[in-house]
């Protein structure tokens, strides 16, 4: 699973003209789920999403994270995150898991997700969505949390 995470002071997704999300300060983060993932990655990814310290402490230092500030949560699947790049100039998307698997994972990140915090929103899986943020700092990490290896 990967999940690109924003620190935000707001950020929305936008579906067919309608908002179909919106946070005020918090965390945007891109989830893309590749194949062999299960959910025990999206659990993994989750979990480090929630506690992952990129806000400031009192003494300017990211040691706290949207748990800890009470932010705001907004989950936007982006299946191009898998993207091959390494060669040619058109991605491939052959990482990606398939999209039933995709939508399995990334709906189970959302109920995981609102179990477990007070404020998350969501875009929506599979449509044309107009994603607007402003990026605080900017801040910006790419995590990945990859399926344990099968001895062979």
């Amino acid at each position: 699973m990967i999940g690109l995470l924003q620190r935000v002071g707001e950020a929305s997704v936008t579906v067919d003209g309608a908002v179909t999300g919106a946070i005020g300060r918090g965390l945007m983060v891109l989830v893309c789920a590749e194949k062999g993932d299960t959910e025990r990655e999206a659990d993994a990814l989750l979990a480090k999403l929630l506690t992952y310290r990129v806000f400031s402490d009192d003494a300017g230092k990211m040691n706290r994270s949207v748990t800890d500030v009470a932010g705001g949560l907004l989950l936007v699947p982006q299946f191009t995150l898998a993207a091959d790049t390494r060669s040619g100039t058109r991605p491939s998307f052959s990482p990606a898991a398939a999209p039933e698997d995709g939508r399995r994972l990334f709906d189970h990140v959302v109920r995981q997700a609102r179990e477990r915090h007070g404020i998350v929103e969501t875009g929506r899986f599979g449509a044309d969505m107009k994603v607007a943020l402003i990026n605080d700092g900017p801040v910006t990490f790419w995590l990945r949390i990859d399926p344990p290896r099968v001895a062979s």
